[in-house]
């Protein structure tokens, strides 16, 4: 399969992480790039080493909180203005909550960020690519993709995450699959939907609140932003499909990662 010319790319949740990795794979691949996130200060930082690291790149970026209606409307309108065509949108803005506690001992209003960002975010900013997509020229195969990041019950299982964080992003799965029921059934043929499973990257999501048996784990076993956007990012600009997983790595991989780290580590003296 050839590569497709310069795409209109939406990332957000671009200002960090592997957010910011796969903005910068998909300049270096040429393609034009529009990032958002909540942190204005972070956003400014990001822009400007992404114009650094690929010099003459098309790219952009606008403060937008998913969670908030009103900033994925003003978003929305950012994005067609800066690109014209949207090609692929990934939904990438998450968050984890600002601790790892049992539900009983979480603040009510952390529970509502996390839900608030992860699930009505994905869907309010999947609806946004939509409204775009729908707008463009129609083909009878799709050739606009939305990517959704939710938790297959393996990573559910897996994840040390609090209730909302597990619960939010395994409803984000079935957003993705019933979304993309939604758009076969209304006889949409250019647009797909896909879940876009990066594994275990090691991010400040990821990375925050563990004690230190998990962080050594974690350690041992999470890919670097930069390495599963290298992976990823081609997976993205030529895929053809209506629906399906477009993943970092198969589940068999990432679960031999894990028991090799398990048992470096029980030869250490930590457990995961």
């Amino acid at each position: 399969m050839t590569e497709p010319d310069r795409l209109g790319i939406v990332v957000t949740g671009g200002g960090s992480g592997l957010g910011f990795a796969l903005a910068s794979g998909f300049l270096e691949a040429g393609d034009r790039v529009v990032i958002c996130g909540r942190d204005a200060a972070k956003l400014e930082g990001a822009l400007r080493s992404l114009s650094e690291r690929v010099q003459g790149g098309s790219v952009h970026a606008a403060v937008c909180d998913v969670s908030k209606a009103a900033d994925l409307k003003d978003f929305s309108l950012f994005v067609q203005d800066r690109l014209g065509r949207v090609d692929r949108w990934i939904n990438n803005a998450g968050s984890a909550g600002a601790y790892k506690r049992p539900l009983w001992e979480l603040d009510v209003g952390d529970m509502q960020e996390v839900c608030a960002t992860n699930l009505v975010g994905t869907m309010m900013a999947s609806a946004e690519a939509l409204s775009i997509m729908l707008s463009q020229p129609a083909s009878p195969r799709p050739i606009y993709h939305i990517f959704n990041m939710g938790f297959s019950p393996a990573g559910a299982k897996f994840s040390r995450s609090s209730v909302p964080h597990r619960a939010s992003k395994t409803a984000v799965a079935s957003v993705t699959r019933f979304l993309s029921e939604e758009i076969r059934n209304n006889a949409i043929t250019s647009v797909g939907v896909h879940e876009l499973s990066p594994g275990l990257v090691k991010t400040p999501l990821l990375m925050q609140g563990n004690d230190p048996k998990t962080l050594r784990f974690l350690e041992a076993v999470a890919e670097a932003p930069d390495h599963v956007a290298r992976v990823l990012v081609p997976k993205i600009r030529t895929i053809a499909s209506r629906c399906g997983k477009v993943s970092y790595a198969s589940v068999a991989r990432i679960a031999l990662r894990s028991v090799l780290a398990a048992i470096e580590g029980s030869r250490s003296g930590w457990k995961p």
